[in-house]
């Protein structure tokens, strides 16, 4: 895999940074080519004109399928206008009804968890994780073992995971499932590359399971809180700038802990 910036492992694979720097995106999507002899296209991102040229200049033969991973705003834009100016066919599933997404989306076919999406010298294996997003998908690109993870895995930082579409418990099974296949990389959708999957998906789900552990203490501390007094105890280790974004995945860990019958809503605010 090659980029401007790392040593990827393969020839068929490059990545593309998309122009949309943000606090939410970090340094931009990543847009990555697969194939040689015909190309798949995963993320076209922003449906930057200068971007989308970009695109159709690295890709080494005809883009064939665009594939996107979930259509949140930073990730699907580019797909339709992509697909015109290439006759690809584009390959997701639609957005949901709730949250910040992109309803322009329009796939020509849907995939379902287990699908294949097959060029000339490559495969890649459909998998349904959901969690970040209802319609979240990864992409394994066999056999080389190099995971296409989306937001479900970013390098860097973890994912913000929000209510309704997105849901914790969800979230971690996902992991959990990705866990247990053998994978030599990650390729994420922000960030750069990880050699160490096993550790990294390993070190997220210790991660998320700690902060859930610390709503259940301070809640019971509390007795009785909302969302903007729990958040300042739990997420103590992260700026207050912040704590607005990090409400969403706090309300996350509470719907968890809801349905499992651990906490209590009660109008705003929560209980043990």
């Amino acid at each position: 895999m090659k980029s401007a910036d790392e040593a990827w492992p393969g020839e068929r694979v490059q990545r593309l940074l998309a122009p949309n720097a943000s606090v939410m995106t970090g340094a931009g999507t990543n847009t990555y080519l697969v194939g040689g002899a015909a190309v798949a296209v995963i993320d076209p991102g922003c449906a930057d004109p200068a971007h989308l040229a970009s695109i159709e200049r690295a890709a080494p033969g005809p883009i064939r399928w665009i594939l996107v991973t979930h259509t949140h705003p930073d990730h699907s834009p580019g797909a339709m206008e992509l697909a015109q100016r290439t006759g690809a066919t584009v390959f997701g599933r639609p957005a949901p009804a709730t949250g910040r997404q992109d309803h322009d989306f329009r796939p020509d076919a849907v995939l379902a968890d287990g699908d294949e999406i097959v060029g000339p010298d490559f495969t890649l294996l459909v998998l349904h994780t959901p969690g970040h997003a209802s319609n979240h998908l990864c992409y394994l690109l066999e056999p080389d073992q190099l995971l296409f993870t989306g937001d479900h895995i970013m390098q860097g930082s973890t994912v913000m995971i929000s209510p309704p579409d997105g849901d914790m418990a969800d979230y971690l099974a996902s992991l959990r499932r990705l866990r247990g296949l053998p994978l030599r990389c990650l390729a994420p959708g922000h960030g750069t590359p990880m050699f160490d999957p096993p550790a990294r998906i390993d070190a997220l789900i210790t991660h998320r399971l700690r902060r859930e552990r610390k709503v259940q203490r301070h809640l019971a501390r509390l007795g009785v809180a909302t969302l903007a007094q729990l958040v300042v105890p739990v997420y103590d280790d992260v700026p207050a700038a912040l704590h607005g974004l990090a409400q969403h995945s706090l309300l996350a860990h509470l719907e968890k802990l809801r349905r499992e019958g651990l906490v209590v809503r009660e109008g705003e605010s929560w209980r043990v």
